[in-house]
């Protein structure tokens, strides 16, 4: 049956120190936000700040708000409402009462297997591909997200995954997942939507091109042989040299590279390319070694990335990609936010910057909340990866049939 009921969307941040009066303020203005529906999804997000009053967090909000779906992690630095709190204790909570969706929390583990690939304990329970999206949260020390996103490509092709690693600890154990029934110190957690609910994607990775784009003619594993039959150190050389003053010092300080997601195209165009590190050379086989796996036949282009471009990359995908503003009532659409640990204050010289960008792309009301990630997840192209230095953006709305 349809409910005429409308999605129904509440955000709070609270950056008080004591940890049980930033929870009780962020439960009434939930409360207050709600106007009378009941969450169906509750994301948590809350720095380690709050220390031990994080290990019963999610079984008291889920009592609080009537709700076992509670999904999100403790973030280095945590976004809510207008702000990017770095630094400082902050609590930042997001409700969803979502309508004629099906709302299904899962957890998974991952066991390594020596020269192979891990196996995983758990798939998410996707029932309709076509109408489904999945967050997910997960540890960055233990669990290999790059790999169970692949698995998820080839299983539910086209159901995008958004969400991001744990942050704020400096080892294993100390990224905290928080669920209805406590903590999860290890593996990933997340939920499946299906149903009434629209999960809108945007995925910026802040890169510009540099020099012109090269096909890949020969590679082994995460090594560029050739480019363009040629050797690729004498390419990469040669794009150097030929760069303008700053454009150089960019790309030697953190160099890039985009591998092309559409190996039929010619022509590319914003989120045509899936932007990699370059980690190292081999000067023994002329090679460039980049973090991933690039295919003979596809097309590479060196990138670099800098403030002005990052900015500019994530406006124009909010305005272009977001679907569009908000119009009407801000609080029946809602946003959460995953940008990488090295933007922010580490990036701009602007104070909360990326969710000024998505609020700008969007509505200056929405409800949004988010956090600092050790990697963030969403799609490029139609299939779904784990980044670094983006922001990856969750945008939800009504199911438009």
């Amino acid at each position: 049956m349809t409910s005429n009921r409308p999605l129904r969307f509440a955000a709070a941040l609270s950056v008080e120190p004591d940890s049980a009066k930033a929870e009780r303020q962020c439960l009434d203005r939930l409360t207050t936000e709600l106007d009378g529906a009941r969450p169906d999804l509750v994301a948590v997000f809350v720095s380690h700040h709050h220390g031990a009053s994080i290990e019963e967090l999610g079984p008291r909000i889920a009592r609080a708000l009537g709700t076992n779906a509670i999904v999100g992690c403790t973030g280095e630095s945590i976004i809510g409402g207008t702000r990017e709190v770095e630094a400082e204790p902050a609590l930042s909570l997001w409700a969803a009462s979502l309508p004629d969706t099906r709302v299904t929390t899962f957890e998974c583990t991952a066991e390594p297997h020596e020269d192979e690939r891990p196996t995983f304990s758990a798939l998410p329970p996707i029932g309709v591909p076509s109408q489904s999206s999945v967050l997910l949260f997960a540890d960055p020390f233990s669990f290999p997200a790059d790999d169970y996103l692949r698995v998820m490509n080839d299983r539910f092709p086209g159901v995008p995954v958004v969400g991001g690693m744990a942050s704020g600890g400096m080892g294993p154990g100390q990224n905290l997942l928080i669920t209805a029934d406590g903590l999860r110190a290890g593996g990933a957690f997340g939920v499946v939507l299906e149903g009434g609910v629209e999960v809108r994607s945007v995925v910026s990775q802040g890169c510009r091109p540099v020099g012109k784009p090269w096909v890949v003619t020969a590679s082994h594993e995460n090594l560029v042989q050739k480019l363009g039959g040629r050797a690729a150190v004498e390419v990469l050389a040669e794009t150097l040299q030929n760069l303008p003053t700053r454009d150089r010092q960019l790309f030697q300080r953190q160099p890039f590279v985009g591998l092309a997601i559409d190996p039929a195209k010619s022509t590319f165009e914003r989120g045509d390319f899936l932007v990699r590190q370059i980690v190292g050379v081999q000067p023994q086989e002329k090679a460039i070694a980049v973090s991933d796996v690039p295919r003979r036949g596809s097309t590479l282009q060196f990138l670099v990335r800098d403030a002005d471009s990052a900015s500019e990359d994530l406006a124009a995908l909010m305005s272009s990609q977001g679907g569009g503003s908000v119009e009407g009532d801000a609080h029946e659409a809602g946003a959460l936010l995953f940008s990488c640990n090295g933007r922010g204050s580490r990036m701009f010289t602007t104070r909360d910057h990326d969710v000024t960008k998505v609020r700008g792309g969007l509505h200056a009301d929405l409800p949004i909340a988010g956090f600092f990630a050790m990697g963030e997840i969403g799609p490029v192209g139609k299939r779904n990866f784990l980044h670094a230095y983006t922001a990856s953006v969750a945008v939800f709305r009504a199911r438009r049939s």
